[in-house]
């Protein structure tokens, strides 16, 4: 029987067509974004290894707090990034991002393990500022380009996004026990977060761009794509919270972490499959069927430019500084940063993430000395990893939802300052169970924080210089947590385990460790905290009202008309091209 080699070869060229289509695809790229951002968040997981830090090295608790403000430091002030962005593509991004995780904490293991001589605090201060940078670049050259692509939906596409990063911290902690089982030991962790985000940084760097071709776009599909994705993330969400319950109550042998490290890492893969679903879908619907086909992005790139024509005169940066467009167009940097709006979210952020920041980074301390096993700090990270996610998701699903009813997204950040001044108290007072109660509350009101934080600078000053903007919203972070973790609770935590210690034993030991039992140790400074974030709600509301009219209208009326207007004048070329043919 012959062999049709025509239509063998064809169907070969298509296969051909659609890998192509696939790889270079905005849903592809949506994928990469998400594996990248599920190893990154490596800042997130500090409890794991702080206590190990302090004892190895003969820190006290201020000084800790010094090292954890400076992984804060690191985390978010990446300004440098988003500048870098600015005329670099996305790949220099991430693997300058793989550059710095891994010559940081790789620094920090030798000085823990001893490899390397005791490093004075400013070196490891600085070891942990580079490697924690990893986080702003991996944001800055992964989440941008999404944004950029997905304008539409970045309520929807920031919170899933950014609720990968809060997974990533349970995922890297039951990943940790796949390999090392119930060590506790610091070295195995830190190794770990040293060279595995580097790797998944230089695997999948040249598959994040920003896409320019809007032609073929349809914004139903993009959403039921990201609700797919939101799915399988609950999923992989859920099954990770049954495993904590079920490891604190079972003794788990190393191959038993292993096979739900296993479970973890195909529910962290199978979006792929949304991506094949969709890239389908799009080749057998227009590829397939337009005439003229190969001449589809020249249509699509006259469009691009056409809007891109219509752009108003560039002026000097410093001449309109103080002069900025209405709510949603495009701010320059000095314009956006000088503005009442960015001032308040500054405050919001210094605040309410500082202070949810400081709980993160204390949290080791603060179970020890209210009393908890040291077994199940393990279970407050993962439960802040699972919390964050979720904060991060469904915060951005929900305030998206009430812009449908012209609620401002100002006001969603507002609820979450309000109802994180609870998590605060519960530590404050010990309640029966009360840190898991607020590791819950805070993870939860952190991660809807972070999601409101960037979404609202990106509707209120544009996309256009949003990889600064970006970075710029988020160093109000560390400045937060330096006051509150270094200045408040470390210094508190210090003078009442001082006074501890002297009551128990009028000299003390030279070079002994400082420690502090009980529920004074931090109950000050969460008091301090809760009131910082309470006055910080109530100042939030002033961004609620000046934004008001603004979310009344349709805030994202302005791409919708781009989109529509490139669908136009696609369906006018494969007119022409069909008269042509005829």
């Amino acid at each position: 029987m012959a062999i049709d080699s025509s239509r063998f070869e064809g169907g070969c060229t298509k296969a051909r067509s659609f890998t192509v289509q696939l790889l270079a695809g905005r849903f592809f790229m949506a994928f990469t974004t998400i594996i990248i951002l599920s190893f990154i968040g490596t800042s997130y997981i500090f409890g794991l290894y702080s206590g190990e830090i302090k004892t190895t090295l003969g820190y006290d608790q201020a000084t800790l707090n010094l090292l954890s403000f400076f992984k804060d430091l690191g985390a978010n002030v990446s300004v440098h990034a988003g500048l870098i962005m600015e005329v670099a593509p996305p790949w220099v991004i991430l693997s300058l991002g793989a550059v710095v995780n891994f010559f940081g904490y790789f620094m920090i293991w030798l000085s823990v393990t001893h490899k390397i001589l005791r490093p004075p605090v400013w070196l490891m201060c600085l070891y942990i500022t580079i490697g924690a940078n990893s986080l702003g670049f991996a944001n800055t050259g992964a989440i941008v380009p999404c944004i950029k692509n997905f304008p539409e939906n970045r309520g929807v596409v920031i919170g899933i996004l950014k609720s990968y990063i809060g997974l990533g911290g349970a995922v890297m902690a039951q990943l940790y026990h796949a390999l090392y089982g119930n060590d506790t030991t610091a070295d195995g962790v830190i190794l770990l977060i040293a060279w595995l985000p580097a790797l998944i940084l230089l695997v999948f760097a040249f598959s994040v761009r920003v896409l320019k071709f809007a032609g073929h776009r349809q914004i139903k599909r993009e959403k039921k794509f990201f609700s797919g994705i939101l799915y399988i993330s609950l999923v992989l969400a859920g099954f990770i919270m049954v495993m904590i319950i079920v490891q604190k109550q079972v003794e788990f042998s190393k191959t038993g972490y292993g096979m739900s490290c296993v479970v973890i890492m195909l529910l962290l893969v199978l979006p792929i499959s949304l991506v094949f679903r969709e890239e389908l879908y799009f080749f057998e619907s227009y590829v397939n069927v337009m005439p003229g086909n190969d001449k589809s992005p020249s249509i699509n790139q006259s469009a691009n430019n056409s809007s891109s024509s219509s752009k108003h005169t560039e002026v000097s940066c410093f001449q309109d500084m103080f002069h900025p467009p209405a709510l949603g167009e495009d701010n320059t940097i000095l314009q956006a940063t000088f503005s009442i709006d960015m001032m308040i979210l500054f405050l919001a952020t210094m605040c309410g993430i500082g202070g949810n920041l400081t709980t993160i980074d204390n949290l080791g301390q603060i179970g020890t000395s209210l009393g908890y096993p040291k077994k199940n700090l393990s279970t407050f990270v993962s439960l802040i990893g699972i919390w964050q996610y979720l904060g991060r998701v469904l915060g951005g699903l929900i305030s998206e939802h009430l812009l449908k009813y012209k609620w401002p997204r100002p006001a969603c950040l507002t609820a979450v300052l309000f109802t994180s001044c609870i998590a605060h108290l519960l530590i404050a007072f010990n309640a029966p169970y009360g840190l898991y109660i607020a590791s819950i509350v805070m993870a939860f009101c952190f991660g809807a924080e972070v999601t409101y934080l960037y979404s609202i600078i990106s509707e209120l000053f544009g996309l256009k210089h949003y990889a600064t903007l970006y970075n710029y919203g988020s160093l109000a972070g560390p400045l937060g947590s330096y006051i509150f973790s270094v200045r408040v609770a470390g210094h508190l935590y210090d003078k009442e385990g001082l006074r501890q210690l002297e009551a128990l034993e009028p000299t003390r030991k030279h070079g002994e460790e400082l420690k502090c039992n009980g529920v004074k140790c931090y109950q000050l400074a969460y008091i301090i905290i809760a009131a910082a974030t309470f006055f910080t709600a109530l100042v939030s509301l002033i961004l609620v009202a000046r934004t008001r009219k603004f979310y009344k209208g349709d805030i994202y009326k302005r791409f919708q008309e781009d989109d529509e207007n490139n669908v136009t004048l696609r369906r006018v070329g494969s007119a022409k091209k069909e008269e042509e043919i005829n």
